[in-house]
């Protein structure tokens, strides 16, 4: 299978390389794309990718398209290459908001469609996606997976799901990396130098997130193990619950899934 990559921003490097770098495709099977040409060539360059002049050159013998652009720009690129795609290609898109039948009417009946939402972390082969497919055979959904599990997690859901995941483990990256910040301010605050607070707060960060992946347990019982009667932890957490920090995650949740429904009410035609 050849892939052509449109677009070589953040998550479309993190995904190639991922792909590569974990032998899920070989170097020699992807053919990259950008409008910064200099973005593509530095990649291809450290990958050992191809390069093509142009878009439809990238997707005019690929099996499989990976749409690595903007939600904005989708409707026309997809409408300039249309006419240049293999029969029954396989289109993977990572646009947020972007259905699955806004990509079927800007790239015709003709072709398999992924639809796609990762995170970040898949730059260090952590990450989370989500995917939703239309037309694809068993086959393809299974190589498309595959790829992705490159990178980390990777869960299929119903399309209805895709906005509620943009909201969660799409956008959850910079809520964390927030949560990091803040906590590394607090050590700061308290008298630990600026980098060794910053370690130890990324890194407590980390290993709980790990401690509920390798247990299987509920993250509140996992808390309770830390809070001992009248001691420091459950005072910290009555402080958190009182400026709100469980319903302001949870709001943000919630405030980027309705971001990620208004782009999907963009242009239809």
């Amino acid at each position: 299978m050849k892939l052509a990559v449109i677009g070589t921003g953040q998550m479309g490097q993190a995904l190639v390389h991922a792909m590569i770098s974990q032998t899920a495709i070989s170097a020699e099977s992807v053919i990259l794309y950008d409008t910064q040409t200099d973005k593509a060539q530095a990649l291809a360059e450290t990958l050992g990718c191809q390069v093509a002049g142009s878009g439809r050159e990238a997707v005019s013998c690929a099996d499989a398209v990976l749409l690595a652009i903007k939600p904005q720009v989708m409707k026309t690129v997809l409408e300039d290459l249309a006419g240049d795609f293999q029969a029954e290609v396989l289109l993977i898109s990572i646009a947020a908001g972007v259905t699955l039948a806004q990509l079927r009417n800007w790239s015709g009946p003709a072709v398999a469609l992924a639809r796609v939402m990762p995170n970040t972390p898949a730059m260090v082969h952590s990450g989370v996606s989500a995917i939703c497919f239309d037309q694809a055979s068993e086959e393809l959904q299974a190589w498309t997976m595959s790829l992705l599990e490159s990178s980390g997690l990777v869960f299929k859901v119903p399309e209805t799901a895709m906005d509620a995941v943009t909201g969660l483990s799409g956008s959850g990256p910079a809520y964390v990396m927030l949560v990091i910040e803040a906590l590394a301010d607090g050590g700061v605050r308290m008298g630990l130098p600026r980098e060794m607070a910053l370690q130890m707060a990324a890194q407590t960060v980390y290993g709980s997130a790990k401690l509920v992946l390798a247990t299987g347990k509920h993250p509140g019982v996992l808390k309770d193990q830390v809070c001992s009667p009248g001691g420091t932890t459950i005072e910290a957490i009555a402080t958190l619950e009182k400026n709100g920090l469980r319903s302001s995650l949870i709001e943000a949740v919630t405030t980027a899934t309705e971001r990620s429904r208004e782009l999907g009410r963009g242009p239809k035609a």
